[in-house]
């Protein structure tokens, strides 16, 4: 599935009052994020826009699926809060988060997860995360 196109001035998924474009679009375009709550917003954008190029590329090679295919019927993510960002040292840390989705016309679910990120070359990965 393409990649909806969001107006620059469209409110970023992630949450952050900033535009798309100011906020989780610079990562997408290839900035690295600066710390492993910045990558994990940017992943969840990447959700909500189908980009699986970019969760792809996000993923730690050693953890990440040969494919990800999102061109199915995805989840329509309705939002994210930030529950926790903590730093295990210099290149290790975990974030805590709800997300908020829907299939189809089905009820809101409410999805948690504790994700473990890395730094490797200056980078931030996703690694893997426990869903409560």
């Amino acid at each position: 599935m393409p990649v909806p196109d969001l107006p620059s001035t469209a409110a970023c998924p992630c949450g952050r009052r900033l535009s798309f474009a100011e906020c989780c679009g610079v990562f997408h375009a290839g900035t690295p994020a600066p710390d492993a709550e910045t990558l994990m917003r940017a992943r969840y954008s990447a959700y909500v826009r189908h980009d699986a190029d970019y969760l792809w590329a996000s993923w730690h090679p050693r953890t990440r699926p040969a494919d990800l295919d999102l061109t199915g019927p995805q989840p329509v993510w309705l939002g994210l809060d930030v529950l926790a960002s903590d730093a295990l040292g210099d290149d290790r840390a975990e974030v805590e988060f709800v997300a908020r989705y829907r299939v189809g016309g089905g009820s809101a679910v409410r999805m948690r997860e504790r994700s473990r990120f890395v730094r490797e070359d200056g980078h931030w990965y996703y690694v893997d995360g426990d869903v409560a």
